[in-house]
C-alpha cells in the first residue's frame, strides 16, 4: 500500500510519540509498504516531506524542551502527497492534522487517525491537568475539528478507547499497543562502580508536570533506605533544573540524563526497580520497555493513567500522589529480593503482548480496512 503518515510531532526520539511513530514508519517500510511522511522535522530520508514550524516566540525554548514542535499546514504539499495515497494516517489533532483531514475529505481519500494526545498532556502546561471542565473542553475540541470525521481511531489502550466513548466519540476504535522495540530484552548488565553498592531506581519520561518525577524524589527521602538508593531519571524536559534542585536534599542526588535506545536498554538492565509516578498516560511505552526487560515496576494508580493496568500485584502499585505510600512500597521491594525475582519472571512473560510484530499486523489490518472502505462511514464518520 501507499501509506502517508501526517504527524505534527516527529523530531528527536526524546518523547513517546516520536519513538512510536518512527517505529511504525520503519516497520511498515520493512514490510514493503511505500511510506511517505509529512511533518515539521527535517530529514534526508526518502519519502519525508517537511513543513514549517510554528513560531511560539518567547516560548520556543519551552516548547522544544517538551519535544513538541508543531507544523504549519502546507496546502500544496498536502494535496500533492495525499492525492497519491491509498490511505492517510493522521497522528495529531493539531493544525497539520486538521488540514490533512479536510483535504482527505475533499479528495475522497481514505484516512485513519490516532489518539496519542491526552487532554491532560495539554492542560498540564497551564497547571490545569486536574480540571474536569478544562479537559472535557479539550476532548470536545479534538472531536469537533478532527475525530468526528474519522472512520477509524487507533487507540493504544482500552483505557483511552473507553475515555473516548465516554466523551461521545463514535468511530471504529482499534485498540492496538504501540509496541516495544525488540532490542528491549532482559540481559546481564553490570552496574558501574559508583552504583555497585546502591539500590538503583529508574524512572523514564519527559521532565514535565504530569510525569511527577519529583514525587519519586520525595518518596526516596522518606525511605528507610534513602542512603542506599540511587535514582536515575531518563529524559529531557523543562523541569530538569527544578528536579536537580529537589534532588540535592538526598545523600545520592538523582542522575538525570537523556539516553539513546541502546544505552537505555543497558540502563534498564542495570537497575533494580522501576517507578512510574505519572498522573496522565495513554499507554506509557517507557513503562512497557522497562517491564519487557524484566525490571519490576511500582506504578501510580492515577485514574488518568493507563499504566496502572500494568500492575500485576498489590506490590506493583501505590496511591497516586502519596509519597509515603510509595516509600513503603519501595522499602518492601528492597527487603524482599525474592519477590522481585518472582515478579521479574512474570513480567517477562506478560510483556509478550507488546511484541511489535503483532502490533504492526493489527495496524496493517486497519489501513487495509480503510483503503477498502469497509467502514460504514467510508472516508469519514461524519460528512
Amino acid at each position: 500500500m501507499r501509506i502517508t503518515i501526517v504527524s505534527d510531532v516527529l523530531g528527536e526520539e526524546n518523547n513517546g510519540t516520536t519513538i512510536t511513530v518512527k517505529r511504525l514508519i520503519n516497520n511498515l517500510k520493512a514490510r514493503g509498504h511505500e511510506v511517505k511522511v509529512v511533518s515539521p522535522s527535517e530529514s534526508s530520508e526518502d519519502g519525508y516531506y517537511g513543513v514549517e514550524k510554528y513560531d511560539f516566540k518567547i516560548f520556543n525554548n519551552y516548547v522544544k524542551k517538551n519535544g513538541v514542535e508543531l507544523g504549519k499546514p502546507d496546502e500544496e504539499l498536502l494535496n500533492k502527497v495525499i492525492a497519491d495515497s491509498d490511505v492517510v494516517h493522521i497522528l495529531m489533532p493539531f493544525a497539520l492534522g486538521r488540514a490533512a483531514v479536510r483535504i482527505c475529505r475533499e479528495r475522497n481519500v481514505p484516512f485513519t487517525t490516532a489518539f496519542h494526545v491526552q487532554p491532560e498532556n495539554v492542560s498540564s502546561h497551564f497547571g490545569l491537568q486536574k480540571s474536569g471542565t478544562v479537559n472535557k473542553c479539550i476532548y470536545k475540541n479534538f472531536y469537533k475539528h478532527i475525530y468526528r470525521y474519522a472512520g477509524y481511531i487507533h487507540c493504544p489502550t482500552q483505557f483511552i478507547a473507553d475515555k473516548l466513548k465516554a466523551h461521545g466519540y463514535t468511530a471504529d476504535m482499534r485498540v492496538i499497543s504501540n509496541g516495544v522495540d525488540p532490542v528491549f530484552q532482559p540481559k546481564q548488565a553490570e552496574k558501574p562502580a559508583e552504583w555497585a553498592d546502591k539500590f538503583c531506581i529508574l524512572t523514564t519520561g519527559r521532565l514535565t508536570k504530569e510525569k511527577r518525577q519529583a514525587h519519586l524524589i520525595k518518596a526516596v527521602a522518606k525511605s528507610k533506605y534513602a542512603d542506599r538508593i540511587q535514582i536515575v531519571v531518563a529524559g529531557l524536559g523543562p523541569l530538569e533544573n527544578k528536579l536537580r534542585r529537589a534532588g540535592r536534599k538526598l545523600k545520592n542526588p538523582p542522575v538525570i540524563n537523556f539516553y539513546k535506545k541502546d544505552e537505555l536498554v543497558e540502563l534498564i538492565n542495570r537497575c533494580d526497580l522501576y517507578v512510574h509516578p505519572s498522573y496522565a498516560e495513554i499507554e506509557c511505552i517507557a513503562c512497557a520497555e522497562a517491564i519487557t526487560c524484566g525490571l519490576v515496576p511500582i506504578i501510580a494508580d492515577s485514574a488518568m493513567s493507563a499504566a496502572r493496568f500494568f500492575a500485576l500485584t498489590e506490590h506493583n502499585i501505590y496511591r497516586s500522589g502519596n509519597t509515603a505510600d510509595l516509600a513503603r512500597k519501595i522499602d518492601f521491594m528492597i527487603e524482599h529480593p525474592e519477590i522481585r525475582q518472582e515478579l521479574k519472571d512474570k513480567y517477562v512473560e506478560y510483556a509478550e503482548r507488546f511484541r511489535i510484530d503483532k502490533c504492526i499486523d493489527k495496524m496493517e489490518e486497519m489501513f487495509e480496512d480503510a483503503a477498502a472502505r469497509r467502514h460504514p462511514g467510508g472516508v469519514g464518520a461524519e460528512k
